[in-house]
């Protein structure tokens, strides 16, 4: 409100209830402003203090949520672990084992593969052998 609507207001406040009326009516309205806020006060300390225990029990229920998600990732996070382990020790093992039989096999071959040529070698020669005496 501006200055002049209060100047209108108060000129009506004493034409309405007149000079000797206007302390006891402002001492009315004061009291009345003072109950009032003492009343607020105690609604906003009583909702303060209804809802500091919710707040200390939400605030209980999300630690122990955390905690518990905590304690849960862990451990899926260990178990993967182990079976990710579990795993590349399998397959180091199937490896060593493919690689061993291949090797071998890489040999068997080998050798055979030179028992055939000396045979063929031999076979080459004891024909030339055969052709020069003839």
């Amino acid at each position: 409100m501006s200055g002049p609507e209060i100047f209108v207001i108060i000129i009506v406040v004493l034409v309405l209830f007149g000079a000797d009326k206007l302390p006891d009516l402002a001492k009315g309205i004061g009291k009345s402003m003072r109950e009032f806020r003492k009343a607020t006060d105690d609604i906003k300390r009583e909702f303060e203090d209804s809802t500091r225990e919710i707040r200390k029990d939400f605030n209980d229920v999300t630690q122990t949520i955390s905690s518990d998600v905590s304690s849960f990732s862990d451990s899926v996070t260990r178990d993967v672990n182990e079976v990710t382990s579990n795993i590349q020790q399998d397959i180091n093992e199937v490896t060593s084992t493919l690689e061993k039989d291949v090797n071998e096999a890489a040999d068997t071959v080998k050798d055979e593969a030179n028992e055939v040529s000396d045979g063929i070698r031999n076979d080459a020669n004891e024909i030339a052998d055969n052709i020069n005496n003839d």
